[in-house]
Order: structure tokens, then sequence, then C-alpha cells
């Protein structure tokens, strides 16, 4: 009986302990396939928001990865997807924004966002999360991989970091410029050796892609790996809130 009485008491401790323990925060991954999660039948391709989380204890953030295939602001916010992130945020969360692969693009019909309509996209993508009490980070797209005839890299992007740039500045949002980080990275590789950080497969070398692969876009895993330590190294740089999350140790750099 006095077991029964002591377990009963404690009960309701237990139940304000559950209640009192601070919530994770939770950063929502809003973007394109560079980012994206990939499906087991597209391996070894990898978006490196699938490697952004191993840099956060698991106990303070949660990271939630709604970056998706083909997708451009337009598309995300027409099919829901935008809606879904803003319907789940609370105060204190973070949205990280990388979009361009696809709004930049005419010849992408289907994704193809004008540059008016793409600010004004990530204008309503920044005044949508501040309005839930959380903070957007805008990010320019990652390079592409592609070198001139004498080995310099070439940007692909066009205007659309530049919009994305003007829309952080107009609007003081944190701005990490992975445009520029990978595109030092890509360089530092080089021509022949940048080609180990994508979706370069020769015909046989893997059962996903028997005739091979020549992807100059996407990433592999060591790719995702470099762009996701590129991305922490933009949150430390801006000395976001967000960083005193970040573990305090970090994996060596990969030898080239």
């Amino acid at each position: 009986m006095e077991s029964m009485r002591a377990q009963l008491l404690l009960f309701p401790l237990a139940l304000l302990g559950s209640a009192m323990a601070p919530r994770p925060i939770t950063v929502y991954l809003a973007g394109d396939s560079t980012m994206a999660e990939k499906l087991a039948a597209k391996r070894p391709e990898t978006g490196w928001g699938e490697k952004f989380g191993q840099y956060f204890r698991p106990e303070d953030v949660r990271i939630v990865n709604r970056a998706v295939n083909g997708r451009s602001t337009r598309t995300f916010i027409e099919e829901g997807r935008w809606q879904a992130i803003t319907d789940s945020l609370v105060a204190g969360d973070y949205v990280f924004i990388q979009f361009g692969h696809n709004d930049e693009s005419p010849a992408k019909v289907g994704s193809y966002t004008p540059p008016e309509d793409f600010k004004r996209n990530l204008t309503r993508m920044v005044g949508d999360v501040r309005a839930k009490g959380a903070f957007p980070v805008l990010f320019t797209p990652v390079q592409r991989r592609k070198f001139n005839d004498a080995g310099r890299l070439e940007d692909t992007h066009g205007d659309y970091p530049g919009y994305t740039r003007s829309v952080a500045t107009a609007l003081k949002v944190p701005l990490i410029d992975m445009l520029v980080s990978s595109g030092e990275l890509l360089s530092s590789y080089g021509a022949d050796s940048s080609m180990k950080l994508f979706l370069q497969l020769e015909p046989g070398m893997d059962p996903n892609y028997p005739q091979g692969v020549k992807d100059n876009t996407h990433f592999n895993a060591l790719g995702a790996e470099l762009m996701a330590r590129l991305a922490v190294d933009g949150i430390k740089g801006l000395r976001l809130g967000l960083s005193e999350q970040l573990k305090s140790s970090r994996a060596p750099v990969l030898a080239h």
C-alpha cells in the first residue's frame, strides 16, 4: 500500500519533468535535389542535407529535410510543400532555404520561375517564417561542376544567386553563400579530381546505373559531406544561435 502511494505521488512529478524537458530546435530544409534525401534506387547520389544532422547534438537539434528533387520556389509553394513547413513551425525553429537550380532555366518549363517571381517567393518565405517566430536563413545554390578548357570553374546559375543575395540584404536575413564556398572547394580540387565529389560512374560500377552516369550537378556521399561542412562553416561564420548546438569536435578534412 505504501509503495503504491509513493508511486502515485511520484507520477505527477514525472509528468512535470517531462513537460519541462527542453524541446529540440527543429531545422527544416527547403530546397531541391542537391539538398534532398535520396531513394535507395538512386544511390550513391546523396543530398548534402542528408549529411548535415551529424554535426549537431541530436538531443538539441532535429533536422527535417523537406527538400525535393526538381523543385523550384514556385513548385515548392504550388505543391503545398512550403505550407506544410510553416504549419509545423514553432518559435525558435530554423528554416534553411536553398533554391535556384530549377528556378533559373526557362527550358525547365515545369519549374522555371521568372526573376521577379523568384524574389517574391523568397520574400514570402522569409516573411512566413518570421511570422511564426522562427528564423529563416537563405542559401545561394551550390556550384555545378563545369570547368572550361583552361581548367577554370564556370558558374552556371546566372543572376539567380544575386537575386537571393539581394533579398537577403533587403530583408536583413542571414545568408550562407554556398555558391562562393562550393566554387572555392571545387576549384581547389580541380577539373579532374572534383569528379570524385559527384555522381560519376563508369558502366558496370553500380547496379543502380548499369550504363554508367556522368552527373555534374548531384553529389555522391563524399561531395554531400563536404557541402554539409560548408553549410556548418557558414553557420559558424554568421554566429547564428544555432551554432551553440554544434558538436564541439568536427571530423578531419578529407584529402583531395
